[in-house]
């Protein structure tokens, strides 16, 4: 019933029907252009964390995002590790004040400030997110060293050189300018410090003459609120750009034991991550469109499942052919020398 009661956010539950509609339109399998995308995106954004919260935390818990995976390790121990192993490279120490860019409803923020003993301000331009991750804050007893700030990762309102790390998992991909954004970053950044970040990327083996192909990137970007979805080595280049010093760089799906696609394949059955599984997530589905027809969810609801649904197969899909990975690894550093 929490899924049902959240489910559409700060979106009057009478115009969830509407937002669908819009949040559809902006893509390419309803017709929509990227260049429409990336000049909406902070209304695209928002309408999809608005319509698709609820789901996530459902079926993910508090942290959104994939991990690289060993054999015998539960996805929450491996989700934990892969925060676990962020907060190690950047080198995190007690007393510090870190950035969390595009932190979600705050699952690793209270994880890496918990692990490192440091102050986490989590960046977020969805109001429902944000009020979320309070109340998960308050719940779990960080909220004197962790809060959360509503803006816009693209014009942050920070002083200069305000941060001792700054960190993203997996959303600066909504960013319409990766160069804009990691410019924004920079600035946020003490020099000498350094930013960290797992990137949803196409990789080199995708091709854009490949129909196919750009069938699974359009399913990942409608099912994830992507105004699209960069190479690589466009993420590289921006950073450079930028002004940071990559120390070092590397597609971590490549060296997962366990692929990072398993909990949302067909063929994968797990009790502990059920909800995530084929079963799961078509008893997912039926309990909504049940909830729905009985008026206890609001109209729409089914649909946002559905594009959710389209995202997963994406993903797998993406995965399995090594087209897309959604833990592209960098750290790098504002040089020191860097006092602007």
């Amino acid at each position: 019933m929490d899924l049902a009661s959240n489910l559409g956010g700060k979106i009057e539950k009478a115009q969830i029907l509407s937002a669908v509609d819009k949040y559809e339109k902006y893509h390419a399998s309803y017709g929509g252009q990227e260049d429409e995308r990336k000049a909406n995106y902070s209304d695209m954004v928002n309408k999809y964390y608005d319509l698709a919260t609820s789901f996530y935390e459902f079926g993910w818990g508090e942290s959104f995002h994939f991990a690289t995976r060993w054999v015998g390790e539960s996805l929450r121990e491996s989700i934990k590790r892969h925060e676990h192993f962020l907060a190690l490279q950047l080198g995190l120490k007690p007393g510090q004040k870190v950035l969390d860019v595009g932190c979600g409803i705050g699952g690793p923020l209270r994880e890496i400030s918990r692990f490192s003993s440091t102050s986490v301000t989590g960046l977020n331009n969805n109001e429902y997110q944000i009020t979320r991750g309070k109340e998960l804050n308050r719940i779990s007893g960080v909220d004197k060293t962790c809060n959360f700030v509503k803006a816009d990762f693209m014009k942050m309102p920070f002083e200069d050189n305000s941060f001792d790390a700054v960190y993203a998992i997996e959303a600066t991909c909504h960013a319409p300018d990766a160069h804009g954004c990691y410019k924004e970053i920079y600035r946020v950044l003490k020099p000498g410090q350094c930013f960290a970040a797992y990137e949803w990327c196409m990789t080199d083996s995708f091709d854009p003459n490949n129909q196919e192909h750009q069938k699974i990137k359009a399913e990942i970007e409608i099912g994830d609120g992507l105004p699209d979805i960069r190479l690589t080595t466009k993420c590289l280049e921006a950073l450079k750009q930028a002004g940071f010093e990559v120390i070092w760089e590397k597609d971590l799906a490549a060296g997962s034991p366990l692929p990072w696609y398993m909990p949302l394949d067909k063929s994968y059955f797990s009790l502990s991550s059920f909800r995530l599984t084929t079963v799961g997530r078509l008893f997912t589905r039926n309990m909504v469109k049940a909830l729905e027809f009985v008026g206890l969810a609001p109209k729409g609801s089914i649909r946002v499942q559905d594009f959710l649904e389209k995202a997963a197969e994406g993903l797998v899909e993406g995965g399995k052919r090594e087209i897309f990975t959604p833990m592209y690894f960098f750290l790098a550093r504002k040089p020191a020398s860097d006092s602007n």
